[in-house]
């Protein structure tokens, strides 16, 4: 059993600052890709963010770029969303992801949720 629980969420006014955390914990032999979607009301999930490891890499959806920057602790397991000069629009459920691999004898990855988020953003 994997479990991720995001945190961190909340009522910013428009221009502000949010930062959220996911942390990944159970049975984990290790964390590929790690990642942030939101959905609005009477939207679909779309993708935010997502960094790889062992790189690190990140890319990001074209409405966040150079606002937000998502991050990662390998030792906790721990994803980052770092959310600056939020907008009305970045309103949503965000909901954190981690693809797993469970064990050392199996290739095989899973991709588990966090329960998700609410980030409202006032104008």
């Amino acid at each position: 059993q994997v479990q991720l629980v995001g945190s961190g969420g909340g009522l910013v006014q428009a221009g502000g600052s949010l930062r959220l955390s996911c942390a990944a914990s159970g049975s984990i032999f290790s964390i590929n890709a790690m990642g942030w979607y939101r959905q609005a009301p009477g939207k679909q999930r779309e993708l935010v963010a997502i960094i790889t490891s062992p790189a690190s890499s990140t890319n990001y959806q074209d409405s966040v770029k150079g606002r937000f920057a998502i991050s990662r602790d390998n030792a906790k397991n721990t994803t980052y969303l770092q959310m600056n000069s939020l907008k009305p629009e970045d309103t949503a459920v965000y909901y954190c992801y981690a693809d797993v691999r469970v064990n050392s004898y199996s290739n095989n990855w899973y991709r588990y949720w966090g329960q998700g988020t609410q980030v409202t953003v006032s104008s």
